[in-house]
């Protein structure tokens, strides 16, 4: 082999040689700027799922906040409802012992006014029979005759006064135990509907409250027209009987 090719051999090596090495340079290039690229897309990836776990985090928060003062809110609402519940609940109590008592009250009146006028009567029966006996002795059998049934007259209309109080006084008993009754019930469903807990519920209660009070309002009407009306000298009506010493006060 001559010298020229062994030259031309050798410089054909080199350039090979060369040109492997370009070769590796731009693989280890191409490697590093791939990895780069990769590298820079996973921080980027990372940094994505990052801003997104904080933003759902703080929905979360924001979502747990709303729902907390929501608690709050009807927690607040319902113990306000369980006081106002209770204010009304003992205005109503308060009212309905008032009236109980104004009742005891009226029927204690209605009985004293019954004995006042039972004791009246009786003083005028004795009053008519010594009558009735003087006036037998004057004017003999016919006089006696009269006195008997005068008598007679007034010991019926003892006993026709004597059976309309009692009949009063047990209509008056029984109209009173309905209003006890009535009111009661409207306690309770009062009651009942400051602790429900649905509004179908609440519905249905505020139906069933309405009905009873009409009821009680019902049984009221009905004592006061119980307790009887008699006029007055300038033709209006009291709730008190004849001769009531607080009539119309």
């Amino acid at each position: 082999m001559s010298d020229e090719q062994k030259e031309s051999s050798v410089l054909f090596s080199l350039q090979e040689l060369f040109s492997l090495e370009q070769d590796r340079i731009k693989q280890e290039e191409d490697e590093k700027k791939r990895r780069a690229e990769m590298e820079a897309r996973s921080r980027e990836e990372a940094e994505r799922r990052a801003r997104e776990d904080e933003q759902a985090r703080l929905r979360q928060e924001e979502e747990q906040r709303r729902l907390d003062e929501a608690r709050k809110r009807e927690e607040a609402a319902r113990l306000e409802a369980l006081r106002q519940g209770e204010v009304e609940r003992a205005r109503i109590e308060a009212e309905r012992q008032a009236q109980i008592e104004a009742m005891k009250a009226q029927q204690a009146h209605q009985l004293e006014l019954s004995k006042l006028s039972q004791d009246k009567h009786k003083k005028n029966l004795t009053i008519g029979i010594a009558v009735a006996i003087g006036a037998l002795v004057l004017l003999g059998t016919g006089g006696g005759i009269w006195g008997y049934n005068y008598s007679q007259k007034k010991a019926q209309e003892k006993a026709l006064a004597d059976a309309q109080a009692a009949q009063q006084a047990a209509e008056m008993k029984k109209l009173q135990a309905r209003l006890e009754e009535q009111s009661k019930k409207v306690d309770e469903l009062i009651g009942q509907l400051s602790t429900a807990k649905s509004d179908a519920e609440r519905a249905k209660l505020a139906e069933q409250l309405a009905a009873a009070r009409a009821e009680q309002d019902k049984a009221k009407k009905a004592y006061g027209a119980a307790s009887g009306g008699t006029k007055t000298s300038g033709g209006t009506k009291t709730n008190c009987p004849p001769g009531d010493p607080m009539c119309g006060l």
